[in-house]
C-alpha cells in the first residue's frame, strides 16, 4: 500500500495567489512569498515514507509550469469548489492512505505529516486543524474507499470549514493532529516565521 501526500499548489503569479495577503503587502510580494514558501515546503517534505504528488492550478499553466520540481508527479485540480478538487485528487491516488495539504502553512513538518499517516492506522479520516477554524491537512485511510459524503455542504473559507467537514463524515472514525496556522495577512508572516524557527 502506497502512502500519498498531495500538495495543493497554484501557479505563483501576482493576482492569482494569496489575495488576502496581497491586500497587505502587494500582489508581487505575495506571489514571491508563496513561490518560496512552496519551494521550502517541498524540499522539507521529501521523505521515503510517502510519495509527493502536486495538484496544480490553473490546470494548463500548472502542468507546464517550471516553478515545480520536474521529478514530482503533477495532476490538474480541475473545476469545482475546494472540496470537489481535493476529492478528485484523493481518488486519483494509488491504493492506500492519502493526505492532502495546502502549501501556505510554514509550520508543516515531516513529523506532523507522519503523525497524520499513523493516525490513519486507527481512524478512517484525519484532520490537521488550523487556528482559524479550517484545516491544513485532511487524509483518508484508503483512496479506493473514499468516505461517501466527505466535503458535502462545507462552508469553505470560513471558521466553520473544519466542523462542517467533520459533520460530512459523521459515523466514521475521525482523528485530529497538530493545530497549525496558515498565512492570510501580513501579521501572520512574522508569527509563522517565529513559530517555525522555534520548532
Amino acid at each position: 500500500m502506497q502512502r500519498t501526500l498531495i500538495v495543493m499548489v497554484k501557479e505563483p503569479r501576482p493576482g492569482r495567489v494569496k489575495t488576502r495577503l496581497a491586500r497587505d503587502i502587494g500582489s508581487v510580494a505575495a506571489a514571491w512569498w508563496f513561490r518560496h514558501q512552496c519551494a521550502r515546503l517541498l524540499r522539507r517534505l521529501r521523505d521515503p515514507r510517502w510519495r509527493i504528488v502536486l495538484a496544480v492550478s490553473p490546470d494548463r499553466d500548472g502542468m507546464a509550469s517550471r516553478c515545480w520540481p520536474d521529478d514530482l508527479t503533477r495532476l490538474p485540480q480541475g473545476s469545482g469548489d475546494l472540496g470537489a478538487r481535493m476529492a478528485r485528487a484523493m481518488r486519483s491516488a494509488a491504493p492506500g492512505p492519502v493526505c492532502v495539504i495546502g502549501a501556505d502553512i510554514p509550520g508543516i513538518t515531516p513529523a506532523a505529516v507522519w503523525r497524520a499517516f499513523r493516525a490513519l492506522g486507527e481512524a478512517e479520516v484525519v484532520f490537521g486543524p488550523a487556528e482559524d477554524g479550517g484545516y491544513w491537512l485532511v487524509g483518508v485511510r484508503n483512496a479506493r474507499r473514499f468516505p461517501q459524503g466527505l466535503f458535502r455542504d462545507v462552508r469553505w473559507s470560513t471558521e466553520h470549514a473544519l466542523s462542517d467537514t467533520e459533520a460530512s463524515v459523521a459515523g466514521h472514525r475521525v482523528a485530529r493532529i497538530d493545530v497549525l496556522a496558515d498565512v492570510d495577512r501580513a501579521t501572520d508572516l512574522d508569527r509563522g516565521t517565529r513559530r517555525f524557527e522555534a520548532a
